[in-house]
């Protein structure tokens, strides 16, 4: 007895010929071979193999997963200005002027106006990279499309389209690998004034970005009256820095109860909490202590966290806080 082949257009090939053999892509590959001739098929065939290979390379989806990953990550960042001052002229006699000390000459409300102009730059910096993900995202979706298409003709008539779709995106994907490193800031008035006869090297300002900072949500443990905090810099070492620290209690009850809150500096990475109410919810937020030079953080990691049911008395007086051990 013999059993037809019906769903793929090959009903009249039996189960016991050769080629019933086939799996479903080299049947399908087959049935698009008899509407081509023998050489527009190799053409199609070549055609074909060089947008999976873009695909599977240059776009891949592996590829985009990471630059949504470094595009979060972008966003959580915090950016800053940074000065970089030219050295002077050759055989000048005039040591170099160091970082710290041009911020003494420059005019403070033109570098008030000019982290204005940084913190637009990097706002319409990070809207770019999110509209050029996108299009990276959607170019993908249609290459995709087209080359799981089941008719090869309007694929080979449209290859001049694709071709240039081609060329577009790899455009965009230099675009977006260039604009993921912030640029130089564009001075058109000088910050520092003739001062006499000193001679001040060209100033050129940068944006930096600063990883986020992030609580460690293994090591930070609320007890019944206190709670240890542990945070740490994504990435990037966290060497000298100053961190502020925030927390309020979440839905007080009285009056007396809105006062536990308050902001705390903090010179390491951990900070014990303590004096609290017991069973109640308590919101933290971490972040680096305000700078001179940060122009815009969108971003602050936060951590909620309900402290152990304890006597209805409530804890016993005590201190506020104290850095907790490293």
């Amino acid at each position: 007895m013999n059993f037809q082949v019906t769903g793929l257009g090959l009903d009249r090939m039996k189960l016991d010929s050769p080629q019933s053999f086939l799996d479903q892509e080299e049947a399908e590959e087959a049935e698009d071979r008899q509407l081509l001739e023998p050489e527009a098929w190799t053409t199609y065939t070549e055609r074909r193999n060089a947008l999976r290979e873009f695909l599977s390379s240059g776009l891949s989806p592996q590829l985009l997963r990471r630059h949504h990953a470094r595009m979060e990550l972008l966003r959580k960042c915090s950016y800053h200005i940074e000065i970089l001052p030219k050295h002077l002229a050759l055989g000048d006699q005039n040591p170099l002027v160091l970082p710290h000390t041009v911020f003494q000459l420059i005019d403070p409300w033109k570098f008030q106006r000019m982290k204005k102009v940084g913190t637009a730059q990097t706002k319409i910096q990070l809207l770019l990279l999110a509209d050029l993900l996108e299009q990276l995202d959607r170019g993908r979706a249609e290459l995709d499309a087209l080359l799981e298409s089941p008719d090869p003709r309007p694929f080979l008539a449209g290859w001049a389209r694709v071709e240039q779709r081609l060329v577009d995106l790899s455009a965009v994907m230099d675009s977006f690998l260039a604009m993921m490193v912030p640029g130089r800031l564009h001075i058109k008035h000088r910050l520092v004034s003739d001062i006499g006869a000193t001679k001040i090297p060209h100033i050129r300002l940068m944006l930096s970005t600063k990883t986020p900072v992030m609580f460690d949500r293994k090591e930070s443990v609320a007890h019944q009256d206190w709670v240890a905090l542990r945070w740490f810099v994504t990435i990037q070492q966290a060497a000298a820095e100053q961190f502020e620290l925030r927390f309020k209690l979440l839905d007080p009850r009285t009056q007396q109860e809105c006062l536990q809150r308050a902001i705390i500096p903090v010179a390491a990475c951990t900070f014990d909490v303590h004096n609290l109410l017991p069973n109640r919810v308590y919101k933290f937020t971490i972040k680096r202590a305000e700078s001179y030079t940060l122009v815009y953080e969108p971003w602050q990691d936060s951590l909620t966290l309900q402290t152990r049911p304890g006597p209805p008395d409530g804890p016993a007086p005590g201190r506020l806080g104290k850095p907790g051990r490293p």
